[in-house]
């Protein structure tokens, strides 16, 4: 007789097969819909000069509605501090000489370009705008390419960190301790590559190593603590944050301004956002900006650590009692 296919068997392949057309659908809407979307919304930039000059300066910037978020600086070093303070992408300086456009290629390529064109593209024919970067990406990475790609990895290698202490049954001060030190070396390791080999991070080697390292912690606290928690359901949440969702909406191609809005702001709640705009800071821009990010990391590993200690003693309280029945006596 030929061999049939229990029905459980059945229903299970059956919703494999509906379940991973479905994941990739989301997987792909999720990262290729904000790439497609790219464009400034409420852009932080600066504009400085002599009061008249600068108000017509920031009519023609105005005419993009919604694009840019126009801050007023007095002179062109107020509008660099301003940049190097990581509170504005660039700046217009207008002086008697000219328009000058100030960048900072190390926030974001992407808008340095898009401020170069769209201010040239404003500025009387024939009239010349210099542009200075006031803080230029690295030369190992002038296009941030090494900085965007390296999200994935790091998000790759938290997930492996929380679901490896989860398999192994680490519980408690155990899973800690697996989790702080894997992230704390996974930190070193991607500063020795990143800084000393490739040179696409410039800043302080050892605020490098501690802002990956916390990076892993953040998105591998997050695994252990999900998982132990809702049990093989917790990877999937975790995946879903951390992987898919922080990864997609962290901006870290472009700008989290330069992504649908809303999206962007979520992304900075999330590890990878926050993450790669805490290594940002703390590689070009000397620790600029970087208390926001960093608190956000350090929420989701305190987090992550406190649930995995609580779904540990739930588990422990849950667990039937091993110790030998009493015998009646008489």
């Amino acid at each position: 007789m030929p061999a049939t296919t229990p029905p459980a068997t059945g229903r299970r392949a059956l919703a494999v097969l509906v379940l991973i057309p479905v994941v990739a659908a989301l997987a792909l809407a999720l990262f290729a819909w904000p790439a497609a979307r790219i464009a400034p919304r409420d852009l932080p930039i600066g504009v400085a000069g002599p009061a008249a000059a600068a108000d017509a300066v920031e009519r023609q910037l105005g005419r993009h509605e919604g694009a840019f978020e126009i801050h007023r600086y007095e002179d062109a070093a107020a509008a660099r501090a301003a940049i190097e303070d990581r509170d504005v992408y660039g700046a217009v300086v207008v002086t008697p000489s000219g328009t000058e456009l100030l960048t900072a290629s190390a926030a974001s390529p992407v808008v340095a370009g898009l401020l170069r064109e769209a201010v040239t593209a404003q500025a009387p024919a024939g009239a010349e705008v210099r542009v200075t970067d006031v803080v230029a990406a690295p030369a190992g990475d002038p296009r941030g390419a090494v900085l965007g790609a390296s999200l994935l990895p790091l998000a790759l290698i938290g997930a492996a960190t929380g679901v490896t202490t989860v398999l192994l049954g680490l519980r408690g001060a155990g899973a800690a301790a697996t989790l702080v030190g894997a992230a704390a070396l996974a930190g070193v390791v991607g500063a020795t590559l990143a800084d000393s080999w490739l040179g696409a991070l410039t800043g302080d080697w050892w605020a490098e190593a501690g802002v990956l390292g916390l990076t892993v912690l953040a998105i591998g606290s997050a695994f252990a603590g999900l998982a132990t928690l809702l049990g093989k359901p917790g990877f999937g949440l975790a995946a879903a944050l951390t992987i898919l969702l922080g990864n997609a909406f962290s901006g870290m191609s472009s700008a989290p301004q330069m992504l649908p809005t809303g999206v962007g702001a979520l992304g900075q709640w999330l590890p990878p956002g926050a993450g790669g705009s805490a290594l940002r800071s703390v590689s070009a821009f000397d620790g600029a900006a970087a208390g926001r990010p960093l608190l956000v990391l350090s929420l989701w590993a305190v987090a992550g650590l406190a649930a995995t200690a609580l779904g540990a003693r739930r588990r422990a309280e849950a667990a039937p009692s091993t110790e030998p029945a009493p015998v009646p006596v008489g």
